[in-house]
C-alpha cells in the first residue's frame, strides 16, 4: 500500500509505481468482441520489444462484468521462464502492490523463480492494461493542500479532488467506474483460464494481498498455492482505526531509532534524539525553522516527511545527519524533479475509492482525527499515510467493494506473511487477516515493506517449501529480523 497524496514527482514515481503512459495508449479503446467470443482463452506470448528475453502479451477481458457486452479492455501481462534447473511446476502470477502497481515491470525489472514461470500482471487501468489517464497538472493540484489547516482549505481540497475526478473520467471513459479490486479478481480469473494450467498460483504483496484475499472467497476452489505478503485488512471502516495502525507503526520505528541514537557513539544527533526531534517539531510548528539550502520554511507535515525515514534502519545515520543539518542551520542539497506535462496514469484514485471508504465528514472531523493522533502518538503524531484519508474526499466516485470481515470457507492453506515493523501494511493487519481466514501468521520479525524475496532466506525457505512442495506451515512461525543499521561516519555500533 502507498500513500495517495505525496508532493508530484514523488507520487507519480512511487505512489502509483505506473510509468507515464505512452502516446499510443493516450487515447483509451474500447471494443466489442464478436458474440460468443472467448476472450480468456490462450495467450499469445510473444517476446517484449524492450526486453526480448522476456515474454509480453495482452488479454481481452470484460470492461464490465455485470454487462460483458458493453466491450472489453486489454490485460497487460510478462514471463520469464522458470529459471531453476529443477522441474518446472507451472506458473505463478504475481502483482506487487499499489494500489496501481505494475505486475509487468515487477517481471522486466528481474523478478524469477527457479520452479516456475513467474507472469506479472497489470491490473486494469495500469501501464501495459487499457490505461486510466488524469491531468498531472490536476494531481498536483489536488495534493499540493495534503494537509488542510483550516475549514477553506478543507472545501479547497474537496473541489480540487471533484476537478480531477471529472477530468480522468473524461479522459479515461466507462474504465474508470469500473477498478475496485473485486472487478479485478475477476480479470485474475480470466488470466488463470488463459494460461491453461489448472488452480492458480498466486503471489500478492502489499495491496495485491486483498487482490488475493478476495480471489480466495470468490474462488476458493480455483487455488493450489497463494502467499500474502504484508496484508491489507479490508474489515477496517473508520478513519481513526487506519490512522491509528498506520502512526504506531511510525512511532514504534521512529522511537526504535531515538534509542539507536542515544546509545550509539557518533549519531549526528548526540544523546537526547527525541528531545531533539521535539525541538525540532516545535519550530516547525512556530514557522521558524528552514531548509537551510533554500531558505525555505519546513513545516510540521515537511519534517515529518523526513523523519519517516526511521522505518529503515540502514538509513538512521543518515535521517540523524539530516535532522541534525536542519537544527544546525547546515545546508544540503535538495534535488526536484520536473514537472510533468503528459497525462499520467493515475489508476490509484479510483482503485482505491471504489474499495475504501472512511468517512471524513468535515473539517473539524479532520482535526478531531489530527489531535488523537497527536496525543495517541506524542512522538511522531502523524503518519504520512494517513494523507490517505483525504484523498477520495468529494470525488463522488462510488465504493463499488465495501469493507467487511474477510469471508474465505473452503479454500486450500494459504501462507500469509506480515513484518513486524512494517510502516504500510502493518503487522496487525496480516495477524487479523491470518485470524479470519483461520490460517497461520508466518512473520518476519524485522523491518521493511514485505519480505519474501528480498533479504531474509529463513522466510524464502518457508515460502518455497509451500509453493514447491505445499508444505505449509503447522502453526505460526518468525523469522529473525536482519535489519542492522550501519556505524554512523566516525563511530561504531
Amino acid at each position: 500500500m502507498r500513500p495517495l497524496t505525496e508532493d508530484l514527482p514523488r507520487r507519480l514515481a512511487a505512489a502509483t509505481a505506473a510509468a507515464i503512459a505512452a502516446a499510443a495508449l493516450a487515447a483509451t479503446a474500447f471494443t466489442v468482441p464478436a458474440a460468443g467470443a472467448d476472450t480468456a482463452r490462450g495467450i499469445d506470448w510473444q517476446p517484449c520489444p524492450d526486453r526480448p528475453d522476456i515474454d509480453c502479451a495482452t488479454i481481452e477481458v470484460p470492461l464490465d462484468y455485470d454487462h460483458p457486452h458493453r466491450g472489453t479492455i486489454e490485460i497487460g501481462l510478462a514471463r520469464a521462464e522458470a529459471a531453476g534447473p529443477g522441474e518446472r511446476i507451472g506458473s505463478l502470477l504475481v502483482n506487487p502492490g499499489g494500489p496501481g502497481g505494475s505486475g509487468v515491470d515487477t517481471v522486466k525489472d528481474g523478478f524469477t523463480h527457479p520452479a516456475f514461470d513467474v507472469i506479472g500482471f497489470d491490473p486494469r487501468g495500469v501501464n501495459t492494461s487499457t490505461p486510466v489517464q488524469c491531468d498531472p497538472a490536476l494531481v498536483q493540484a489536488a495534493n499540493a493542500i495534503a494537509h488542510p489547516a483550516n475549514e477553506a482549505e478543507f472545501e479547497a481540497r474537496l473541489a480540487a479532488n471533484a476537478a480531477l475526478t471529472a477530468d480522468c473520467r473524461e479522459r479515461t471513459g466507462p474504465l474508470f467506474d469500473h477498478m475496485d479490486t473485486r472487478t479485478t479478481v475477476e480479470d485474475m480469473e480470466r488470466i488463470r483460464r488463459a494460461i491453461g494450467e489448472g488452480d492458480l498460483n498466486y503471489l500478492g504483496y502489499s495491496y495485491g494481498t486483498l487482490m488475493g484475499q478476495q480471489y480466495a472467497e470468490e474462488y476458493p476452489h480455483r487455488i493450489r498455492a497463494m502467499v500474502l505478503d504484508g496484508n491489507l485488512d479490508h474489515g477496517i471502516d473508520t478513519a481513526w482505526e487506519f490512522a491509528s495502525a498506520e502512526t504506531a507503526a511510525f512511532e514504534d520505528n521512529f522511537t526504535a531509532f531515538t534509542a539507536w541514537c542515544d546509545t550509539t557513539p557518533g549519531c549526528a544527533l548526540g544523546g537526547g534524539a527525541a528531545a531533539a526531534y521535539e525541538d525540532l517539531k516545535t519550530a516547525a510548528r512556530t514557522g521558524t525553522l528552514t531548509d537551510p539550502a533554500t531558505g525555505e520554511p519546513v513545516d510540521f507535515h515537511a519534517l515529518t516527511a523526513t523523519a519517516f525515514a526511521a522505518n529503515f534502519p540502514q538509513r538512521w545515520p543518515d535521517l540523524a545527519a539530516a535532522l541534525a543539518a536542519l537544527r544546525d542551520g547546515v545546508p544540503h542539497e535538495a534535488a526536484l524533479a520536473a514537472p510533468e506535462s503528459e497525462p499520467v496514469n493515475y489508476a490509484a484514485l479510483p482503485i482505491y475509492c471504489q474499495d475504501w471508504s472512511y468517512p471524513v465528514p468535515d473539517f473539524a472531523a479532520w482535526q478531531d482525527l489530527a489531535d488523537r493522533a497527536a496525543t495517541a502518538f506524542p512522538t511522531v503524531e502523524w503518519s504520512p499515510y494517513n494523507d490517505n484519508l483525504l484523498g477520495c474526499l468529494g470525488t463522488g466516485i462510488e465504493q463499488t467493494n465495501p469493507q467487511g470481515p474477510l469471508d474465505i470457507d473452503n479454500a486450500p492453506p494459504l501462507l500469509i506473511i506480515g513484518t513486524l515493523h512494517d510502516y504500510a501494511s502493518v503487522h496487525p493487519w496480516s495477524r487479523t487477516v491470518a485470524d479470519q481466514a483461520d490460517q497461520h501468521l508466518l512473520t518476519y520479525e524485522g523491518y521493511g515493506h514485505t519480505i519474501y524475496g528480498k533479504a531474509s532466506d529463513c522466510i524464502d525457505t518457508v515460502v518455497d517449501a509451500y509453493l514447491i512442495d505445499l508444505d505449509h506451515p503447522r502453526r505460526d512461525q518468525s523469522c529473525p529480523g536482519l535489519d542492522h543499521p550501519p556505524a554512523p561516519a566516525g563511530g561504531t555500533s
